[in-house]
């Protein structure tokens, strides 16, 4: 009788990579393994790796140097994506027990991997550079939200910013077919699923391979599939953030009045340091476009502090972006130098203390902002998806289609499914989240 094949998957990092997952363990299962919930039960052990945030290669590391033990075992380990791409085969040397190495741009050999793993080869690699024009597409995605569904329409980026690290561990600019997308989305919706998200590095950089819709376009096709209810996007970049955009959201109901669109800085001399290829002027014409619109949006952002040579002046000038833009959310972070990207040349002289202190004062002044935003929302009615239950706060938890979180309590005892829906008076705010009750029927 056969030994049965079972592995282990840890994931590292963002939705792309939380979705890259999905598409390995499917693509794994249909391989004939069974995905187990420890490494102690696994033969297989694999880490999806992120590279994005400083020290992200020794977590990996030392996840792998705890368990090397069950080597004895006769478990095999495998690194996969920006951590294993960015490596490479160094990771044979550091973690001699590891026997596959693939960054995501190989995804699409998984099958023939397994098969040269399971033939006993020990040192397997599947890394490309950035002229593979390959997308990892697979009918056989084993979802593991329930009650979103992710869409992956372009993989890889062209922007080269100073400080990411992206380009190198994602190759290049490749887009799906709009064929194959709204294929996929039919598919999400017969598995059950109402909301759908489309992923990119820069998934608003999308360019058709079949050359029939644009990204806005592509959004709007989406939103129209029977049986969709919600249509999410991210992560925008602000080079290629079009008018088109706003004017979908406003034309079609599905479309979330929600945007994530990075800033990074306040200041355009530091985004020409960072070169991200835009002036504060060119961000802030963005932000008229979607304060214009129809539908209130909802605007989110990531910054980073503490670039090499950002004066106080530039950080001001960021702190007053946040008054100018209002936004709902900010995901803030100190800037750490990232393997093979240009701004290691560049002097970091910032303080790490000095960092640290920035991101506080930034974090303080869009909490505040937040605080009162959020309360203008009190005696409104939303419709929330439910994401979960918090027993311990006999609270439901869930979110509005401006991606803002909503806890909320019902009569009925019997919770609402996951993915479903419900309309809730707002009755208080958080700076980070609403509170409300649920008009039950």
């Amino acid at each position: 009788m056969a030994t049965e094949k079972t592995f282990y998957l840890e994931t590292f990092g963002c939705q792309m990579n939380a979705h890259d997952s999905e598409k390995v363990i499917g693509t794994l299962q249909q391989q004939g393994y069974r995905q187990v919930e420890s490494e102690e039960d696994a033969g297989l052990i694999l880490y999806n790796t992120c590279s994005i945030r400083d020290k992200a290669e020794q977590k990996v590391f030392h996840r792998l140097n705890d368990y090397k033990k069950l080597q004895k075992a006769g478990k095999r380990f495998g690194v996969l994506g920006c951590v294993a791409q960015q490596e490479g085969e160094k990771i044979f040397e550091r973690a001699p027990y590891v026997s596959l190495v693939s960054g995501s741009a190989s995804y699409r050999r998984l099958p023939e991997m397994l098969e040269r793993l399971e033939a006993g080869e020990t040192r397997i690699t599947g890394l490309d550079d950035r002229a593979t024009e390959e997308t990892f597409e697979t009918e056989f995605t084993a979802r593991q939200n329930p009650y979103r569904g992710y869409i992956t329409i372009i993989e890889g980026c062209d922007k080269f910013c100073a400080y990411c690290v992206v380009p190198y561990t994602r190759g290049k600019e490749r887009s799906r077919s709009s064929s194959s997308v709204l294929a996929e989305a039919r598919r999400i919706v017969d598995q059950g699923y109402s909301e759908i998200q489309l992923l990119g590095q820069n998934v608003n950089s999308y360019r058709d391979p079949e050359g029939k819709l644009s990204f806005a376009d592509l959004l709007a096709a989406v939103g129209q599939v029977e049986g969709i209810r919600r249509v999410r996007f991210t992560t925008s970049h602000p080079r290629d953030f079009t008018p088109d955009i706003v004017a979908a959201i406003d034309a079609v109901p599905t479309l979330c009045d929600h945007v994530h669109l990075p800033v990074q800085s306040g200041s355009s001399n530091v985004l020409k340091r960072m070169a991200r290829e835009y002036t504060r002027e060119w961000y802030l014409e963005r932000i008229s476009w979607m304060k214009a619109a129809k539908r209130p949006i909802s605007l989110s952002t990531d910054i980073i502090v503490g670039f090499p040579s950002e004066t106080e002046d530039d950080f001001i000038q960021t702190m007053d972006l946040l008054a100018e833009v209002q936004y709902d959310c900010v995901f803030g972070f100190k800037y750490s130098a990232r393997p093979n990207t240009p701004a290691l040349v560049m002097i970091d002289s910032i303080p790490e203390a000095e960092k640290s202190l920035r991101l506080q004062r930034l974090l303080d002044r869009q909490r505040e902002i937040q605080r009162v935003n959020y309360s203008k929302q009190i005696g409104e009615v939303l419709e929330v998806m439910v994401e979960g239950v918090n027993p311990a706060r006999g609270q439901i938890a869930g979110r509005s289609t401006q991606n803002k979180s909503v806890n909320f309590t019902m009569s009925s005892p019997i919770a609402p499914a996951p993915g479903s829906y419900l309309m809730v008076k707002i009755t208080g705010a958080f700076p980070n989240s609403l509170v409300g009750v649920a008009i039950e029927s």
